[in-house]
């Protein structure tokens, strides 16, 4: 094959993705060409779909070396280019472009997108029709290598930028604090004079031997006990069974914070550094009349 009966072929590749990419996305894609300036829905629809078919065309006649498919193919990305250029230049980056899908944004990665698109159309008529050396085919085999490792990081960090979104989006739990579990709320527990009463908070944290997740959570505990408004002690399940029983300690990781007299002012399991701190703050905040 010669280099650019392979340029055809990739050329093709990406309009039949494009293609593929417009025709998924379906109505995000043509909600997207109001970026554009296009109001009426039939316009949308009626571009939408003469967008897909045309790049589907085009690529078609490029699998098939039609005369003119380079020159179509140009021709449509050299629109799509200026096109991108009048949105960002009415302010409109950042906005839904449907160039490939419901995700692509107008911006000048897109310009820069369109723009070698349309120039590698315009230039796959003047490559030569002449079959590579192997030391060439090796160097495009590199090539094309580098740039999919490339692609895949930018792909990789993409989907951790997704997934931190995902976790901002969603708003972190309070511990689980259940009535009928664990001492009694504003009930006074002996339990106080374990401490040394040298903070305004008694954080009681009730672990248990071989429990991952309390192994898991001793930097956050650890974090917990170097604030100096709290007094953290720890009551290991075998260790202080007498004092799970008597405090009906539903399983750990479990917290009861308490005040100098020994009055419960907070409790409830926890599994992270936010709900534990949850419950601290709980404990600070004024009882609603």
């Amino acid at each position: 094959m010669t280099v650019a009966g392979l340029l055809r072929f990739v050329l093709a590749a990406v309009l039949l993705g494009a293609a593929a990419a417009k025709l998924r996305a379906g109505g995000s894609a043509r909600a997207a060409l109001s970026s554009y300036g296009i109001s009426r829905p039939w316009a949308r629809n009626a571009l939408w779909a003469g967008t897909i078919a045309a790049e589907t065309a085009i690529a078609v006649a490029l699998v098939f070396d039609l005369t003119g498919a380079a020159a179509a193919g140009a021709i449509l990305f050299g629109a799509f280019t200026v096109a991108l250029l009048v949105a960002i230049a009415r302010g409109r980056g950042g906005s839904p472009c449907g160039c490939f899908g419901a995700r692509s944004r107008i911006g000048w990665p897109a310009v820069a997108r369109s723009g070698l698109l349309t120039a590698s159309f315009a230039a796959l008529p003047f490559l030569p029709h002449m079959e590579p050396s192997t030391d060439a085919w090796l160097a495009i085999g590199l090539v094309a290598a580098l740039a999919a490792i490339a692609g895949l990081g930018i792909a990789v960090f993409a989907l951790a930028r997704e997934l931190g979104e995902l976790r901002l989006a969603i708003a972190p739990q309070a511990a689980l604090s259940l009535e009928h579990e664990g001492p009694e709320l504003g009930s006074r527990l002996e339990l106080i004079e374990r401490f040394e009463r040298r903070a305004p908070l008694a954080l009681a944290v009730f672990t248990s031997p071989g429990c991952a997740l309390c192994m898991a959570l001793e930097p956050s505990l650890r974090l917990a006990a170097s604030d100096p408004e709290v007094e953290l002690e720890l009551f290991d399940e075998e260790a202080d069974a007498d004092v799970w029983a008597a405090l009906a300690v539903p399983g750990s990781p479990y917290a009861v914070v308490l005040a100098p007299d020994g009055e419960v002012l907070a409790k409830g399991t926890f599994n992270s550094l936010f709900q534990l701190e949850s419950l601290l703050v709980a404990a600070t905040q004024p009882v609603s009349a």
